[in-house]
């Protein structure tokens, strides 16, 4: 469907039910006889009255109507799509003819959605974590870490901003009071109780090299983001140093912004200059700091370069990690940084959240009831996403007056935004369904909904002053001020978010956490690896959104993004520092190309912390690139080290995997999966090229394969060629994904003809990832919905 029949619908009304082409003409009547007598060839063998199989049936479906049963030929054209079916091992048509059946199956089921707009609806939608702690640092400039406030969020359909899972319990109700009640009143600037912070370092951080964003010449340490809520003095604690013994011409420095504040020279356990630590080894200072959010640092002075006894030879990692081979430590380690305070907090002059809360200052007391409201209606029209109503100023001013009545005018301020961040006008969007529209009809959102839904998009926030008074306007519905406005939003940093959390999601990158190979089988890994995979993967999505690439270059990008770190573990020469740089792959490193390549992709797919899972990377493969995921395995399969050979010897993985596979019900299912596995196995689980399975004493790698539509490859540069033969299927898969993420439900049959549109349009702009967005923030889905409900009278 394209945008033009979207929105000719839309301009007539949307009437349901108008379908301009109701009969068919005997030229397409005989084709669809074509069809039928290909289905009945290739497909009904398996898929009849009587095997069922996968619970189909397609032996006596009329092909002439199609168009009237899309929710189920919409399943079979996605596994045309990606080519998948019919499954390895039986006859396949002609290419020509295959591909004529799954466009001919497309053409019907588009022509019949012309006149059934059905653009979906959403119920309320609440703020999720990480939405919550953006809007709260765009409407008050200020940092909080919501994994301490608030529970984490349920993910459906691969997100967590999906409506449908994001319920609100009482639970949930007294968190968001609670966190209300602590951001109003850092927001003001005067914090009275002293609070404690702990931050731990995952027990595989380097202790011997430098930490990307600690200064130069330092060696392992912490880096942390923490909000001070006042001007006060505040305790610094640093823990943990390895077994503590004493390292002559150690020291360790404590840093604020990039800036030292202190040097400790570490003498062992529990002493530094003049002061006695803690038993467990504590290094303690206390200092004033100004409020605000800060990057706090500690980190020890690269001055000790002697070399390590460890008994496992780690890349550098020391022992922060709990390891089954006991080790000799002979450099102190940073593990737990514990910051407390205010103590004698100041109410301070002027903070970042200060500036942006406190638009003007009354200078005598009759000039404060306008000041507030002045600083209220600020507030509320960012906070509920639209101008605020008397009624909503009222309400907030009578919260002002209680606060002033036992305080100063900052207080009333407090308790008044207190209010604001407790509100559902904060906490949830809901869009108005018209009255005058009976149920199941859709229509258009209100400029003001666009602004929220466009915001939520692609800042994962509250949209600027410049969004709502378009909206307030109702002009940002005009396709010119729309396009403007998005290509405006993708340059403001703000939308890194997208990256961070529509990419992260997208491409399991959010799983990298908790992702700790056995130290034994990969001593190279640890924490600053695990970020650097992270880092390589969220930069190539970022530079296909800052430079309108095609989306296909996910899978062919001929660059990638390294540093020191992770181009020594890739193997690649001539990178230093900690800083990540773009760098060109040479035909020496064509394996590394695209996502395949990349370490954040072959490390979330291995299995049990030694191995490689062929299993996996099929199934990622399937679900990620080709759009269709395989069903869950039976219950009680055995897993893969169960499986033994007849005699004594050691079976390959290959062999190990072709035991378990021999029968049905798996046999079908890995015949789709383990090919694309094998064929990624000169990859190790930690993303390093190996050319033998066990190190080099080991068996030889057989990365041959023949997949599911019968191509045969040998090795990942000939499996990407392959995969990149069906990358309309992969730019639908990524388009399906934005819809999903950018309306907040999960995409249905009845969205298809809408995404091939969208698909259609960007093929003829080579994919870029523009023509995908606007594609998406053009559609119906996006600037529509249909109404759920009858009016009440």
């Amino acid at each position: 469907m394209t945008k033009a029949l979207i929105w000719g619908s839309m301009a007539v009304g949307c009437v349901i039910g108008s379908s301009p082409a109701a009969g068919q003409s005997p030229s397409e009547r005989d084709t669809a006889g074509v069809e039928r007598a290909l289905l009945d060839r290739y497909c009904v063998v398996c898929h009849n009255d009587k095997a069922k199989t996968a619970n189909l049936s397609l032996e006596k479906l009329d092909l002439t109507t199609a168009g009237d049963n899309p929710e189920l030929w919409e399943k079979v054209v996605r596994k045309l799509r990606a080519g998948v079916m019919p499954p390895p091992g039986m006859r396949r048509p002609p290419l020509a003819e295959y591909q004529g059946l799954r466009d001919w199956l497309e053409t019907e089921i588009d022509r019949k959605a012309v006149g059934r707009l059905n653009p979906g609806s959403i119920g309320l939608h609440r703020l999720n974590r990480t939405e919550y702690s953006s809007v709260i640092s765009d409407l008050l400039d200020l940092e909080v870490d919501t994994t301490t406030l608030l529970p984490p969020d349920d993910s459906a359909r691969g997100f967590d901003n999906v409506a449908g899972s994001l319920t609100i319990s009482p639970t949930l109700l007294e968190a968001y009071t609670t966190a209300a009640a602590r951001i109003a009143r850092m927001a003001v600037g005067y914090w009275k109780t002293p609070t404690e912070s702990a931050f731990i370092a995952p027990g595989d951080t380097s202790q011997n090299e430098h930490i990307e964003g600690l200064p130069l010449g330092t060696r392992g340490g912490m880096l942390v983001h923490h909000s001070f809520p006042a001007d006060g003095e505040y305790k610094f604690s640093i823990q943990n140093f390895g077994l503590g013994k004493y390292v002559p011409g150690e020291q360790l420095e404590l840093l604020i912004d990039g800036e030292r504040v202190h040097l400790f020279d570490y003498v062992g356990v529990g002493l530094t200059q003049g002061m006695q630590g803690e038993a467990d080894g504590s290094l303690d200072i206390t200092i004033p700091v100004k409020a605000g959010t800060h990057t706090v640092g500690a980190a020890f002075l690269a001055a000790n370069y002697r070399p390590s006894l460890d008994l496992i030879r780690q890349y550098e990692r020391k022992s922060l990690e709990n390891n089954s081979i006991p080790q000799l430590q002979y450099y102190p380690a940073i593990g737990l940084l514990r910051i407390q305070g205010p103590f004698h907090p100041m109410r301070p002059e002027s903070s970042p959240s200060m500036r942006k809360v406190f638009t003007c200052r009354p200078s005598e007391a009759s000039e404060e009831e306008a000041c507030a409201k002045d600083i209220l209606r600020t507030l509320a029209r960012r906070a509920y996403r639209r101008p605020p109503t008397s009624g909503d100023l009222e309400r907030l001013m009578s919260f002002y007056q209680q606060g002033r009545r036992d305080g100063q005018f900052e207080d009333g301020v407090e308790l008044a935004l207190r209010r604001i961040l407790a509100s559902p006008q904060f906490l949830v969007r809901a869009e108005k369904e018209p009255a005058s529209l009976p149920a199941g009809q859709p229509y258009r959102v209100s400029d003001l909904e666009l602004a929220s839904r466009l915001s939520f998009f692609l800042w994962s926030s509250i949209p600027d002053d410049l969004l709502i008074s378009l909206a307030s306007q109702a002009k940002l519905h005009n396709p010119a001020v729309l396009e403007q406005q998005v290509r405006r939003m993708l340059v403001d940093p703000r939308s890194e978010r997208l990256v961070e959390n529509f990419g992260d999601q997208l491409l399991y990158l959010r799983n990298l956490p908790a992702t700790s190979p056995d130290g034994v089988f990969y001593p190279n890994w640890d924490d600053e690896l695990r970020k650097g995979f992270r880092r390589e993967t969220e930069l190539l999505l970022e530079s296909i959104v800052r430079e309108d690439r095609s989306v296909v270059d996910l899978l062919t990008a001929d660059y990638t993004f390294l540093n020191e770190r992770l181009a020594r573990h890739y193997g690649i020469p001539n990178i230093y520092g900690s800083e990540f740089r773009r760098v060109a792959l040479g035909p020496e490193l064509d394996y590394r190309r695209g996502l395949l390549g990349q370490g954040s992709f072959l490390s979330v797919t291995w299995v049990q912390n030694f191995r490689t899972s062929p299993v996996k990377r099929g199934v990622w493969v399937l679900e990620n690139i080709l759009g269709t995921p395989p069903p869950e395995p039976p219950p009680n399969v055995p897993p893969l080290e169960d499986t033994k050979g007849g005699g004594q010897k050691i079976l390959t993985l290959r062999e190990q995997m072709t035991m378990h596979r021999k029968n049905e019900p798996c046999a079908s299912c890995h015949k789709l999966m383990d090919p694309i596995g094998f064929a990624l196995e000169n990859f190790d689980a930690d993303a390093t090229w190996r050319t033998k399975q066990g190190g080099d004493g080991g068996v030889v790698i057989d990365a041959s394969a023949e997949l599911w539509d019968g191509t045969k490859v040998n090795g990942p540069v000939e499996l990407r060629k392959a995969l990149v033969g069906y990358s309309p299927q992969f730019v639908r898969m990524i388009t399906e994904k934005l819809m999903t993420y950018g309306v907040g439900r999960g995409v249905e049959y009845y969205d298809m003809p809408v995404i091939r549109s969208i698909v259609r349009d960007a093929e003829k702009n080579n994919y870029r990832f523009s023509s995908l967005l606007l594609g998406v923030i053009e559609s119906a889905p996006f600037q529509m919905r249909t109404k759920t409900r009858e009016s009440s009278n």
